[in-house]
């Protein structure tokens, strides 16, 4: 039996997987690390934390699985993207990643639109200058720091690096690369154009490969520290968004992810390049080769529920503890107490500004409707409401580009609730599943090897081979309509109320108690 590891370089930590050719989980790891924020807007990390919890994590899967590390096949990363990493001639990191969660760069992302043009940035890269993207943090730098910024030698994305550290080979795929803002999505390589334009050189951008190709192989010193095989391949992966999309099998048209984890995604697959001619979904490269994806981003939707949780859901926090329940499972029982559509009370989900569609880092959240009736049920169902009429949002934009959905698969909360899977498929008026496979992007990464090193023919043959429908969720005829109503109601509030979010971010930056 031949076996395959995916690794996840993620935001809160990396977490490793060992599966067999058939896909069966044999041994899981996971080790965190910090986010540091040391001022206001700010979040960085330190490249060190990703590449010792990236070592850990292996060697304990390799151990836990107890197999041949010479029947190990391959190994392949996903990570979050964005997120910088800033190299210099001796290949040492010059200072914190910044994450793409990161929101200092409003001023450099305003010299790029009137520098480069919305129509250039729609021409040469298929995305809006956005703080999260990778382009932004560069001229922070050069704006900030320009000390460090004249020492640049090489410019990498989280798991870029820590594959560069197993293998000692530069390179960077185009999934990943899509999301810099210096990329060529249409033809999937550097725009020179772009490049030039933003005062950059392109001999700080790694070499570019598609997610299927192997870069390199593990070092003997990594095997020592790992257990793995020295000359183990390591294929390039891809993104954490793409690596969800293959893991849970989104690699065909009419298939769309809906995923809720603290952000919420929604990623459809397309045959061809789909630019918004607004830009208010990204345009990026699938790990899929030749393929590409829509997506669009709400900032803030699991994180949402989460928030609620933390705040004003200290009795199921509580009670959960005292009774090894989980407290969303609590909040849940209580959602399903209200009726559809919370009889009116709306909530919208911009706790940290928003994304998709009204890139605004200055959006609030908000309850709209309460009366004398709501009580705490209908207050959780609203936010579950909310989070997913905000999903909606990418969809409604994604059906004018001409696009056509089928199915949509969920993951994250949203699918582990089957109260909530009947709200996704009543708002989304379209059937939602769940599938078999349950270890996000760091399965996708696994399958990706297993593609890389022949293990797969293709990337969509190993899905169908791997990937198994396990739920299905069909509309409700009647609270679809009801949400319907509900929708226009949620579509019109942002509108409405956006210059009073923006008197309170002046009020609150200008507050120095």
């Amino acid at each position: 039996m031949k076996h395959l590891i995916g690794i996840d370089v993620g935001t809160s930590g990396v977490k490793t997987i060992l599966v067999n050719e058939l896909g069966d989980l044999l041994a899981t790891a996971f080790e965190d690390y910090p986010l540091s924020t040391p001022h206001p807007n700010w979040a960085e990390q330190d490249p060190a934390d990703w590449w010792r919890a990236t070592i850990n994590t292996t060697r304990d899967v390799v151990s836990a699985a107890d197999v041949d590390a010479a029947s190990i096949c391959g190994v392949a990363l996903s990570g979050q993207m964005h997120s910088s990493v800033m190299l210099d001639d001796q290949n040492e990191v010059l200072r914190p990643s910044m994450l793409w969660c990161d929101t200092r760069t409003t001023e450099q992302c305003r010299w790029i639109t009137d520098t480069v043009g919305e129509d250039q940035l729609s021409r040469w890269v298929s995305n809006p200058a956005l703080e999260g993207f990778t382009a932004p943090k560069l001229i922070w730098v050069r704006d900030h720091e320009p000390d460090v910024f004249a020492r640049i030698r090489r410019v990498m994305l989280p798991k870029d690096y820590v594959r560069f550290r197993m293998t000692g080979k530069y390179g960077m795929e185009v999934s990943d690369a899509a999301g810099t803002l210096l990329f060529d999505v249409q033809n999937r390589c550097w725009s020179t154009d772009m490049i030039g334009a933003l005062g950059l050189s392109e001999e700080i951008m790694p070499p570019v490969f598609e997610s299927i190709d192997i870069c390199g192989e593990i070092t003997d010193s990594v095997a020592e520290v790992t257990g793995l095989r020295a000359g183990t391949p390591v294929v390039a992966g891809g993104a954490d968004n793409t690596c969800g999309a293959v893991g849970t099998g989104i690699v065909s048209p009419g298939l769309v992810l809906a995923s809720l984890g603290t952000s919420g995604v929604v990623f459809a697959h397309t045959d061809d390049v789909k630019v918004d001619p607004e830009m208010r979904v990204h345009s990026f490269c699938h790990s899929v080769p030749g393929k590409w994806y829509l997506m669009g981003v709400s900032l803030f939707a699991g994180g949402s529920l989460q928030w609620f949780r933390n705040n004003l859901g200290q009795l199921e926090t509580v009670t959960g503890s005292l009774s090894g329940l989980d407290p969303y499972e609590l909040l849940t029982r209580e959602a399903e107490q209200a009726p559809a559509g919370s009889e009116g009370l709306v909530f919208l989900p911009y706790l940290m500004g928003e994304r998709t569609p009204h890139k605004d880092a200055n959006a609030k959240g908000a309850f709209v409707g309460i009366t004398g009736r709501h009580e705490r049920s209908h207050m959780v169902r609203a936010v579950m409401e909310g989070i997913t009429f905000a999903l909606r949002d990418s969809l409604e934009i994604m059906h004018g580009l001409g696009l056509e959905v089928e199915q949509i698969r969920t993951t994250g909360g949203g699918a582990r609730s089957k109260l909530w899977r009947q709200i996704q498929a009543d708002v989304y008026g379209a059937e939602v599943v769940t599938v078999n496979k349950e270890e996000g992007p760091a399965f996708g990464a696994a399958v990706l090897a297993g593609v890389g090193t022949g293990l797969y023919p293709g990337v969509e043959a190993a899905c169908e081979e791997l990937i198994k429908i396990e739920t299905r969720t069909e509309p409700n005829s009647s609270d679809q309509a009801r949400y319907e109503d509900q929708y226009g109601i949620f579509t019109g509030l942002y509108p409405a109320l956006k210059p009073s979010f923006d008197s309170i971010s002046e009020i609150v930056k200008n507050d120095t108690r």
